[in-house]
């Protein structure tokens, strides 16, 4: 090991190789700006620790940021890949290990680079592995593309399981972008190609970023080199060499604004679930969980099912993250399997009141329909997801109109006042809130670039249906349907005939007298020609939508 990385140093420091006289502007500049020669590099390391030292050892352990561009100023061109920009985003992931060498450190990682084309039709991303070695006294990094094809496990492996800026990248983009299968094979594809025809060397110079950029007490680094690529064979360059300028991240802050995004995931299914116990309070009678739809409850409960899943994997994913990620993801559990189940299953009853009475295997078989039902769809629409993994946001907008099924369950049933005016507005702004942080803002931690004509058309798009609801809570069920197409509504004021006014006018409800010589509106006739003061009857039906005398079922008011 010692032997090979000393000949690499030998090769790479001396300027063996032609890809190296292309990177003399480089080498020439670290020669201005480190003054000495080696001997003198290594008496000035023995001073002592307590000295300031311009040499000081530095670890560029970590995740670097910036861009790549062509070194000319038009397109470079590539026998493998189509470049549909001169320049790009490109990402450095390395991990520094120390050698034997006093002054020399062992590099591996990767280098991803964006907004790259593989056809016309088709474009992603290209990853290269890179392994090589980082001479600190000169601050010079000198790597080549590694494919790993000996069979052994690259040493990276352990950082990047480490480092949740890597991971959280790959589970947003296996969740909210590209399809795995699409990216491996894509990833497999360019890398096969290159490394059997090319030779990928990469000449860098690192400097420190200065202390008033720094976010947070860690340091940060500079990368600018050139990466360059002359080909194995005589088919000449397999790409024109590339200009790579990065920032190192601080993963701290990066680490912060996950935790913070947790906490408002917290917060929300806290607010969540206050609002539903104050609907549930709304309706807790048979007669108002039945005026709810059953499918607008459900879709809620699958929503916060999916979250729940999504944060509880991505905790298992980043383990430095479990404990804030697990707490959502906890959080959003205790939504869906306790209170949005639990209000489904009284919703569920409520609709089905003649079943209630035929003894616990009627309900038992109820149940089983119910959950089945349920988790079926909850699996299955995984797999939908999964399927039609590249139309997710259509598949969203799908998702969050879930206000529409209880809209046209008002209009159907012409039902009064089912959802509380508090749960509309604080359901509508909460479901919003991860949406749009996902896709709406600009410095997410998923690392997924803002988009925001579609969060307006998402926020517009829930602002239509909240404000329908308001407006059927306020102003009845059915205040935007022309009054010629609506079917005709029976009339509890309707006038008594008159052989009609000769039977009893007592209340049953509140046991007391009925006096008919008032006007209509103090009294209502039910369609069984049953009497009852208006204020007793509304009430009543507020909880059971049924006769108080003869127990026939009564058509909405």
């Amino acid at each position: 090991m010692g032997v090979a990385l000393l000949s690499l140093l030998l090769t790479l420091l001396l300027g063996l190789g032609r890809p190296l006289w292309a990177l003399r502007p480089l080498r020439e500049r670290a020669s201005n700006a480190v003054v000495g020669s080696w001997d003198d590099e290594h008496a000035f390391l023995k001073r002592e620790d307590g000295e300031q030292s311009p040499y000081s050892e530095w670890n560029i352990t970590g995740t670097y940021k910036g861009r790549w561009s062509f070194e000319e100023t038009t397109n470079g061109s590539s026998r493998f890949l189509e470049f549909g920009k001169s320049d790009g985003v490109s990402v450095l992931e390395l991990i520094s290990t120390p050698t034997k060498i006093r002054g020399v450190h062992y590099i591996q990682g990767s280098i991803t680079f964006h907004d790259v084309f593989y056809n016309e039709h088709d474009h992603g991303v290209a990853q290269i592995r890179v392994e090589g070695v980082y001479v600190w006294p000169f601050r010079q990094l000198r790597m080549v593309a590694n494919s790993g094809a000996d069979g052994e496990p690259l040493q990276e492996e352990e950082y990047f399981l480490s480092n949740p800026y890597h991971l959280l990248g790959v589970f947003s983009s296996q969740v909210f972008q590209e399809s795995s299968r699409s990216k491996y094979r894509r990833k497999n594809a360019l890398t096969n190609d290159m490394e059997k025809h090319c030779n990928i060397e990469i000449a860098a110079q690192v400097s420190r970023v200065s202390s008033g950029q720094n976010e947070g007490d860690h340091e940060r680094y500079h990368l600018e080199g050139l990466m360059d690529s002359p080909a194995v064979d005589d088919d000449g360059e397999c790409f024109s060499p590339i200009l790579l300028n990065a920032t190192s991240l601080n993963i701290e802050v990066y680490y912060n604004k996950a935790v913070n995004y947790t906490l408002m995931v917290t917060f929300i299914s806290f607010l969540q679930v206050l609002l539903l116990i104050r609907q549930m309070e709304h309706s807790n009678t048979q007669s108002g969980a039945a005026k709810v739809s059953l499918l607008m409850i459900g879709q809620q409960a699958i929503m916060d099912a999916y979250l729940c899943l999504l944060h509880l994997t991505a905790g298992i994913l980043v383990e430095s993250l479990f404990n804030a990620f697990a707490t959502a993801a906890f959080f959003k559990f205790v939504v869906f399997s306790i209170f949005e189940m639990r209000y489904l299953l009284a919703i569920w009853k409520a609709s089905r009141p003649l079943n209630s009475g035929e003894g616990w295997e009627a309900m038992r078989r109820e149940l089983s329909v119910l959950y089945s039902r349920f988790y079926g769809i909850l699996l299955g629409g995984i797999l939908v997801m999964y399927e039609l993994h590249n139309f997710l946001r259509p598949i969203l907008f799908i998702m969050y109109s879930f206000w529409i099924p209880q809209i046209v369950t008002n209009v159907i049933r012409d039902t009064r006042k089912p959802l509380h005016p508090y749960y509309v507005l604080g359901m509508t702004l909460t479901r919003l809130a991860i949406p749009l942080y996902i896709f709406g803002c600009p410095n997410n931690f998923m690392r997924i670039e803002a988009d925001q004509k579609w969060c307006i058309f998402l926020v517009v798009f829930m602002g239509i249906q909240a404000s329908i609801l308001l407006l059927q809570h306020y102003l009845g069920s059915r205040w935007f349907i022309p009054r010629q197409i609506l079917p005709e509504k029976y009339s509890y004021y309707r006038k008594l005939e008159n052989n009609d006014t000769s039977q009893a006018t007592d209340c049953v409800i509140c046991m007391t007298a009925i006096d008919l010589s008032q006007r209509s509106n103090d009294y209502m006739v039910t369609p069984c020609d049953h009497l009852f003061h208006s204020g007793c009857l509304q009430r009543w039906m507020d909880i059971k939508m049924e006769c108080p005398t003869c127990r026939r079922s009564l058509p909405p008011a």
